[in-house]
């Protein structure tokens, strides 16, 4: 930082450490433990729209380093756009195996990075789902956002109900509980809305 950045308050923002996602299962017990929140096996991968050739031979890439590295043999990987046109790529793995899935967000990750679409990449989601005894109740979804050029993470947590309404209270609470765990971003206005991300 230089000393016009020191006198008139501005930082430079945290260097995206992918590394900072393999905190995420250490973080995932403490949520459980405190709200019963777990994991649902799926994560995804958000990204800046790629077109053409591009993006066949990126679905390709990532397809091959999946099932290279995971030997799951043909589990899908899914890419799908949403209707402010980013690309999602959703991998599933078992609901207990959260290393596995972060492990696979970690590895697209980098081959996003490394292939020069570094600049595309937004975020990384891994959804939770609260556990409750009582059938009755709806059960709430969340999901822990990792902000790629931020090197931080939020919260996310939809209201119940389908209505595009956010749990401000259990958003703020988790971010609370998980602060020893990850890095929580720390401006509230960058904890952007994922309305229909996959996971939730």
């Amino acid at each position: 930082m230089g000393l016009l950045d020191a006198l008139l308050g501005r930082s430079k923002p945290k260097r995206p450490d992918l590394d900072q996602l393999f905190a995420l299962p250490s973080a995932a017990l403490t949520l459980k433990a405190a709200t019963g929140f777990a994991p649902t096996g799926i994560g995804a991968v958000c990204f800046a729209s790629v077109e053409g050739a591009a993006f066949t031979r990126l679905q390709s890439d990532v397809r091959q380093l999946l099932d290279a590295d995971t030997g799951r043999g043909g589990v899908p990987v899914e890419f799908s756009r949403d209707s402010y046109g980013y690309t999602w790529l959703t991998a599933r793995q078992p609901a207990d195996d959260l290393a596995a899935l972060v492990n696979d967000l970690h590895a697209v990750n980098t081959l996003l990075a490394e292939g020069g679409f570094g600049p595309q990449l937004l975020c990384s989601t891994v959804g939770f789902r609260e556990e409750s005894d009582q059938a009755a109740a709806p059960l709430r979804s969340l999901a822990l956002i990792y902000l790629y050029k931020r090197g931080t993470f939020y919260p996310f947590a939809p209201a119940p109900g389908g209505a595009e309404k956010r749990d401000n209270a259990l958003e703020l609470q988790v971010s609370g509980l998980l602060g020893d765990d990850l890095p929580v971003e720390e401006e509230l206005g960058r904890w952007f809305p994922v309305w229909g991300a996959p996971g939730l």
